[in-house]
């Protein structure tokens, strides 16, 4: 298998199903209705970091499998 086609395979992989199920399917499951979480102070800041280190920890492990 070349390895642009196993990049591009795996990073195709890495966004869709994730979107999908954390994303598309809550969205759809509620009737397209979400009580805000952002008026509680430190939910934003405080979700913003986490999101950003799963991110980095995600990606960290994508390349890893990508490139090895």
């Amino acid at each position: 298998m070349r390895s642009f086609s196993a990049i591009a395979g795996s990073a195709l992989f890495l966004a869709v199903p994730p979107g999908v199920v954390a994303g598309l399917m809550p969205w759809q499951l509620t009737d397209h209705y979400r009580k805000s979480l952002a008026t509680v102070p430190g939910f934003v800041a405080a979700g913003s970091i986490l999101v950003i280190v799963a991110a980095a920890i995600l990606l960290h492990a994508f390349a890893r499998f990508a490139l090895e």
